[in-house]
């Protein structure tokens, strides 16, 4: 019989989530207010700091100029500021451009990823490339549609938040968890017994827990990919959770193309301008820049 594992659950007192949401509303409100720029709160607790673009998509509150218009140039890269954000109307007040978007929030992970790889300089000096081992220059593909087998020889098309060269990236920031699937979903993936060792694997009785980790690895084993989760240094709690997969995970050469980093180390290799923002809007201490 299979061994259910349940994986520690977080302690209350100590909710990293609800307390980097926190932190990200009230750097990011401070950043508006210094810089004038128009933003919004929404009504829950904390209130989440929305920004609106600019009169004419000149300029938006949640990105880096630099990044910003490198955004608009590319088509692909413009598309993705068009994702309508799933409670604005519940959450948010009333604009006038009749809805918000999901990458005009401060806690938006999207827009962090894009704030650092689409900004040229980034692009330009390698720092971050070397730092997380591909090519420089390499441009990002933004939800990356991955063919995952499954058993039957159809493919799950897995979206993957970022792809650069021969890297996957997972990229979290006050999401709660790699959310969980009912453990039939995992064994119709064809690879999943053959890279995991499932009793090990994080679970409950008829769930395995970090399903999206999970799905990723497996995308990653497909087409012989890295892959890597890139997180907030202030989330143990996910760090934890992908150390638990990473245990699981049975082929040896593939155990080595998986790693973990932080917006914090990446931001280390940033160019300055890119370093200061991060910073100034959202908390990413200059003490880690030393």
């Amino acid at each position: 019989m299979e061994m259910a594992v349940i994986f520690p659950q977080e302690n209350p007192q100590m909710n990293f989530a609800a307390a980097l949401r926190r932190d990200l509303a009230e750097q990011a409100k401070k950043y508006a207010q210094d810089e004038s720029l128009p933003y919004c709160l929404s009504y829950g607790d904390p209130p989440i700091v929305c920004f609106a673009p600019h009169d004419q998509g000149s300029r938006h509150g949640n990105f880096l100029p630099g990044s910003h218009k490198a955004i608009q140039a590319n088509p692909a890269w413009r598309r993705r500021l068009a994702k309508v954000h799933t409670e604005g109307r519940r959450s948010l007040p009333n604009t006038d451009r009749g809805r918000w978007m999901e990458l005009d929030a401060c806690t938006s992970s999207d827009a962090l990823l894009m704030n650092i790889f689409c900004h040229p300089g980034v692009a330009r000096d390698g720092k971050v490339s070397a730092l997380l081992g591909v090519e420089a220059g390499t441009p990002p593909d933004f939800g990356y549609k991955a063919r995952v087998p499954l058993a039957n020889g159809k493919f799950d098309r897995t979206e993957v938040d970022v792809r650069l060269g021969n890297l996957l990236i997972e990229a979290k920031l006050t999401e709660s968890n790699f959310q969980s699937a009912e453990k039939e979903v995992l064994m119709a993936y064809r690879d999943f017994s053959e890279v995991f060792d499932r009793k090990q694997l994080s679970q409950t009785d008829d769930r395995y827990l970090s399903y999206q980790l999970l799905r990723n690895v497996l995308a990653a084993y497909a087409l012989e990919c890295s892959f890597c989760v890139l997180i907030d240094a202030r989330r143990p709690d996910l760090a934890g959770a992908w150390y638990a997969v990473m245990k699981c995970v049975r082929p040896v050469e593939l155990r080595t193309k998986l790693r973990i980093s932080t917006w914090q180390e990446v931001a280390r290799a940033a160019p300055s301008s890119v370093r200061t923002f991060l910073a100034a809007k959202y908390g990413i201490s200059r003490e880690c820049f030393k």
